[in-house]
């Protein structure tokens, strides 16, 4: 069997016989020819079939070719400037039906979020959606790349937990042979485990899952979580520090390699960010906001969904940046396990990294005195008798430190300016969808 050519690499391929293989996208059957447009994993292209004036089986076989079938083509390449797509085409010399496609799909371009989440394998068929997954491989491989070039050692944290590693109330609970197990919220302990275990700088790109009923766009059930957590900080600036350089760094691949594409199919010009991101305190973030006519209608200490926008907006107005860093959150609507402020209880050493509004990090230093750990446990209402695993972390030595989660679905989504998170996630869950 010919080798087959994938339809990206026909552009350097030399004119003369080819064999390429795909699905069927466009078939255009008119009296003297007949043109099949053939999609793969790389690209489309051409297929041309001059019809001969007597009997013309493959003719035939062409007519009856519906949007999805999977064929294998054998042809004569022939580059040509005049063809819109590629500006090359090949034409048929022999057609193989691999698997036929039910004629009549059942998802058209304007069909609801929800039908096309139905039928998603159909949806990523769509060149726009293909790209995602490219873009999305490319950022990854940029972060890891950074990563392992700044000596840190990538990490596979176990799925299945004891006990909470941050809410009680997101948890998934379920039985594990005589006892219970929860599908892990966070790697946070795990993260922070490596660093008393000496491994100074880690970074995790996985699942995470949080029993949280948000029917939001930005919200999931089971999403991809972007961890790192780094030894001797002095600060959460250090953290901060790092992650700009991490993005700035994947966002810059991202455009290098995409950014064409990306703008011809999303109409999205990608901005690099510029170092430093701004730095807002959140007591003044919250003063910006209600000067700008918006009071953060909330119990407690946190921004909401608006406000996180409002201030995104002021940052865009003041210093024509995309990203901004809100710091100083207090203590009270932070984890038991956020270092606080020296001389200031009530506030801690962590930050949320909003991007055009929406929330993507949360940063911090960790508390690493295990007293101190103990005390702030007790206060948030937690048994530290249920936390022995995690503080023997502590009582056994552990240095200063600190790091980020990041969700990466959101990441995609604000590259690029798309409504939902389920548009750039490969298979959404959400509280009512676990299928397919």
């Amino acid at each position: 069997m010919t080798a087959r050519t994938l339809i990206s690499e026909l552009s350097r391929t030399p004119e003369g016989e080819v064999t390429v293989a795909g699905w069927v996208d466009t078939v255009r059957d008119q009296k003297k020819v007949q043109f099949v447009v053939l999609r793969d994993e790389s690209g489309a292209a051409q297929l041309v079939h001059p019809r001969p004036d007597d009997v013309d089986p493959l003719a035939d076989v062409i007519s009856g070719l519906a949007a999805g079938t999977h064929v294998r083509v054998t042809g004569e390449l022939k580059l040509d400037e005049r063809v819109k797509l590629g500006g090359l085409e090949i034409k048929i010399a022999t057609l193989e039906i691999v698997t036929a496609a039910i004629a009549e799909t059942p998802i058209a371009a304007d069909s609801s979020i929800d039908k096309r989440m139905d039928w998603r394998f159909l949806d990523l068929r769509h060149p726009r959606n293909n790209l995602i997954f490219r873009i999305e491989t490319t950022l990854e491989h940029a972060m890891r790349t950074y990563w392992i070039e700044h000596g840190f050692i990538e990490l596979h944290t176990p799925k299945l937990m004891a006990s909470a590693s941050e809410s009680n109330a997101e948890l998934f609970e379920l039985d594990y042979f005589e006892t219970t197990a929860y599908l892990a919220q966070s790697p946070q302990f795990f993260k922070q485990m490596a660093q008393s275990a000496g491994f100074g700088k880690i970074f995790e790109i996985g699942p995470v899952f949080r029993a949280d009923p948000s029917f939001t766009s930005r919200h999931a059930t089971e999403f991809i979580s972007v961890d790192t957590e780094i030894s001797w900080i002095d600060s959460h600036e250090d953290v901060m520090k790092m992650q700009e350089e991490l993005l700035v760094a994947a966002i810059s691949a991202v455009k290098e390699k995409h950014g064409d594409e990306i703008k011809e199919l999303f109409d999205v010009d990608v901005v690099v960010p510029t170092i430093p991101f701004p730095r807002i305190p959140l007591a003044e973030a919250k003063r910006i906001v209600a000067e700008r006519g918006y009071e953060v209608p909330r119990a407690d200490d946190d921004m909401d969904p608006e406000g996180e926008r409002q201030i995104a907006a002021y940052v865009a107005e003041t210093f024509g940046h995309e990203f901004v860093f809100l710091t100083d959150y207090a203590s009270s609507i932070r984890p038991f396990y956020h270092m606080r402020r020296e001389g200031d209880p009530t506030i801690t050493n962590s930050y949320d990294l909003i991007w055009r509004g929406t929330e993507i990090t949360t940063g911090a230093q960790r508390e690493h005195r295990v007293e101190i750990l103990e005390s702030q446990a007790r206060e948030k209402g937690l048994d530290p008798a249920e936390l022995e695993f995690y503080l023997d972390f502590f009582r056994y030595g552990v240095p200063p430190h600190g790091g980020f989660g990041m969700g990466l679905q959101r990441v995609m989504m604000l590259l690029l300016h798309q409504p939902n998170l389920r548009e750039v996630t490969y298979l959404f869950r959400g509280p009512n969808r676990l299928a397919p």
